[in-house]
């Protein structure tokens, strides 16, 4: 019977846990619609803001009076890496962070070395890995919980002053590009110096522009970096919730398999207790008959 009750131990166990992950699969998808809904209604916004830049960029001959375009020797170097702070999102956390450690291995060992490479770490599983073996420039717990533009905005200004001030040569974002509940992307992005301003439409050159387009450049940039960092910020948090809804959801129909295989491995036990148990009976009988 010592078994029985080691299996029905085991079935109780597997049983909240599944309550459990069912639960979080509710919790998820609730949270996921939310930030599904924002990444929605600012893309498009983003995406009119590029294309208004495209066209004040495209007439523009000069490209050295704007310094957050200026490309320069790759010296100092530094990564963003937007995860979360909770795990039990699969695969999500750990992309980030194997993808950070590949580029910086591949692309920046040497800054690595010399002490010109710093990571910046939204969110606290990335920070938790990432600072074993690499500078930590500046770490945000804050913004993957509750989202802000002023707050993302902030930190977005902190990288430009530096990149103007030429204290930084390079900004890498590395996250979670939001597709579908199922489906992230791991993405790296060139936050600076700004890579291209084409937009995803061919540009089409029917704007007035009053003050100056250089004016208007060196006014909008700032602006649109800091509102591509927050998108890249939205990103990743709905990834978060898609990725942890699904890993959620394959726990529960794991769950659901232990539980059959544990209940038909309970019934034959018992079956085969009750079996022994008759044996016995019986054969005492027997012995008392002869």
């Amino acid at each position: 019977m010592g078994n029985l009750k080691e299996i029905r131990t085991r079935i109780a166990s597997v049983g909240s846990t599944q309550k459990i992950t069912s639960a979080m699969k509710l919790v998820s998808a609730a949270k996921l619609r939310r930030a599904q809904m924002s990444i929605q209604s600012l893309r498009p916004y983003a995406n009119k803001m590029n294309d208004i830049l495209c066209n004040l960029s495209d007439s523009i001959e000069d490209a050295s009076e704007f310094p957050l375009l200026e490309k320069r020797k790759e010296e100092k170097i530094v990564v963003v890496a937007i995860t979360s702070n909770r795990g039990l999102c699969g695969a999500f956390n750990s992309s980030v962070i194997k993808d950070v450690t590949s580029i910086i291995t591949k692309e920046y060992d040497a800054q690595d070395q010399d002490g010109n490479l710093e990571i910046v770490c939204i969110g606290k599983k990335g920070h938790e890995q990432l600072a074993k073996n690499y500078k930590i420039r500046a770490f945000n717990e804050t913004l993957t919980d509750t989202p802000s533009f002023s707050e993302a905005a902030a930190i977005a200004e902190s990288l430009m002053n530096d990149f103007l001030n030429k204290k930084i040569d390079k900004v890498v974002v590395v996250y979670n590009q939001f597709v579908n509940a199922a489906t992230q992307k791991i993405t790296q992005a060139t936050f600076l110096p700004i890579q291209s301003l084409e937009a995803e439409d061919k540009c089409q050159s029917n704007y007035l522009f009053e003050p100056s387009k250089g004016e208007l450049l060196n006014e909008l940039i700032p602006k649109i970096l800091k509102l591509q960092f927050y998108k890249m910020v939205i990103d990743s948090i709905a990834s978060e919730h898609g990725a942890r809804m699904t890993s959620m959801a394959k726990a529960t129909d794991n769950a659901s398999d232990i539980l059959k295989e544990l209940k038909l491995k309970y019934n034959n036990a018992r079956q085969s207790a009750i079996t022994t148990e008759l044996l016995d009976i019986i054969s005492g009988a027997n012995a008392l008959d002869g």
